[in-house]
C-alpha cells in the first residue's frame, strides 16, 4: 500500500517525508537517508574512539559495506535522475550528495556530472568517457586498463569533456565538489589519519572500484552493428537480490531508454515489452547480476552466462554453443 500524509497511523517522521517529496513512492528514500545518517554518525565517532577505534573500525566497515552501501549507491542515482524533494524544499536535496556523500565513497557533485552530464548524453559510445566499446571486456587487463584510466585521469577528461561543450555550470560543480572533498580529507588527515583512512579515503576507492565492475557489467556486451541501441548496448538483469536491494537498477536496458522511469516501474516496463526485447536481439540474464556478469567475463565462464541468458519472445533461437558464440561477439572491442 502507498503511504499516504493523511495516514493518522503513518509516523510523524514519515508525515514530515511525505508533505515535502516530489513522489511518495520515493518514501524509502527518506528512510534510507535517516539510515545512512546514524552510519555516518558511527563513523564521525571513530574520530573519537580514541584506544578503542581498531576494535569499532572493523564492525563500522561491515555495517557501512553490509547494511547501506549498495543502497545509498541506488539511491543517489535514482534521486539524480528525479529530485527527491519538491522545489521549495530543494535545499534538502543536497543532503544525500554533499552531507552523506562522502561517508559512502561519493565525492559532492561528481558522481550527477559524470552519470547525468555525460554518461547518459554519449550512451556508452565513443565520447562517453567511461565507454566500454574501445575495450575486451572479457579480459581482465583491458578492465584494469579501464579502471586505471578512471581512477588516474577520470576527472581530468570529465573536467575536459564539459569545458569543450561550454558546460561551465557543470565544470564549476565538479572542481567545486572534488575540491570541497580533498580539502575536508586534508584537514581530518591532521586530526586523525586513521579515522579519515577508514571512513573517507577507503571507501572512495572502494566504490569507485565497485562504480568500474558495474559499468563494465551494464555495457559488457555490445553489438558493433547498431552501438548506439541501448536494446544492443546495455543488459537487463533479473530476479536477483542486487534489484530487490537496490531499487531495480538491474533493468539497464529500459534505463537507458527512458531515464526518468520510476524506479517502482521498471520490473513491469520490462514484462510489457519482452516482444520488442526479443526483436532487438537484446540480452537480458536471469538470477545473476552486474558484478556477477563481470567475474564470470574474467573468469571465462561462458557456459554459466549463457545458461542464464532469457530466450525471449521474437528472438532468434539458438543452441548454448549459438548463445556463448553472440556473446563472445558482443565483448570484441569496436574501434572509434
Amino acid at each position: 500500500m502507498q503511504a499516504s500524509i493523511s495516514d493518522p497511523g503513518a509516523p510523524f517522521y514519515d508525515r514530515w517525508a511525505l508533505a515535502r517529496l516530489n513522489d511518495p513512492r520515493d518514501l524509502p528514500f527518506f528512510h534510507l537517508m535517516l539510515q545512512c545518517a546514524l552510519v555516518a554518525a558511527f563513523g564521525v565517532g571513530l574520530f573519537f574512539a580514541g584506544s578503542l577505534f581498531y576494535y569499532l573500525a572493523p564492525v563500522y566497515l561491515a555495517v557501512w559495506g553490509g547494511c547501506v552501501l549498495d543502497r545509498y549507491i541506488l539511491m543517489l542515482h535514482c534521486t539524480s535522475h528525479r529530485q527527491l524533494f519538491k522545489p521549495r524544499y530543494g535545499r534538502y536535496n543536497r543532503i544525500i550528495p554533499w552531507m552523506l556523500g562522502a561517508f559512502f565513497g561519493e565525492t559532492p557533485e561528481s558522481y550527477f556530472v559524470h552519470h547525468m552530464g555525460m554518461h547518459h548524453v554519449e550512451g556508452n559510445l565513443q565520447a562517453d568517457i567511461s565507454s566500454t566499446m574501445r575495450y575486451r571486456r572479457d579480459s581482465f587487463r583491458d578492465w584494469l586498463r579501464y579502471y586505471a584510466r578512471f581512477l588516474f585521469v577520470g576527472l581530468l577528461e570529465l573536467g575536459a569533456y564539459h569545458r569543450d561543450r561550454g558546460n561551465r555550470k557543470l565544470v564549476r560543480r565538479l572542481l567545486v565538489g572534488e575540491g570541497s572533498y580533498w580539502l575536508l580529507v586534508a584537514l581530518l588527515m591532521w586530526v586523525n589519519w586513521e579515522a579519515t583512512l577508514v571512513v573517507f579515503v577507503l571507501p572512495l576507492l572502494l566504490v569507485r572500484t565497485l562504480m568500474m565492475v558495474g559499468n563494465w557489467g551494464q555495457h559488457a556486451f555490445v553489438c558493433a552493428g547498431d552501438p548506439g541501441n541501448p536494446h544492443r548496448n546495455s543488459i537487463t538483469c533479473i530476479n536477483t537480490r542486487y534489484n530487490r536491494r537496490c531499487f531495480n537498477d538491474g533493468y539497464h536496458i529500459h534505463h537507458h531508454l527512458k531515464p526518468r522511469c520510476h524506479w517502482t516501474e521498471l520490473d513491469r516496463e520490462f514484462e510489457a515489452n519482452r516482444e520488442e526485447y526479443g526483436r532487438q536481439d537484446a540480452l537480458v540474464f536471469d538470477g545473476i547480476d552486474f558484478f556477477g556478469v563481470w567475474l564470470l567475463l574474467m573468469t571465462g565462464k561462458w557456459d554459466r552466462l549463457a545458461e542464464a541468458v532469457v530466450h525471449l519472445p521474437g528472438a532468434p533461437e539458438r543452441t548454448r554453443e549459438e548463445v556463448i558464440s553472440v556473446l563472445k561477439a558482443r565483448v570484441q572491442p569496436i574501434a572509434g
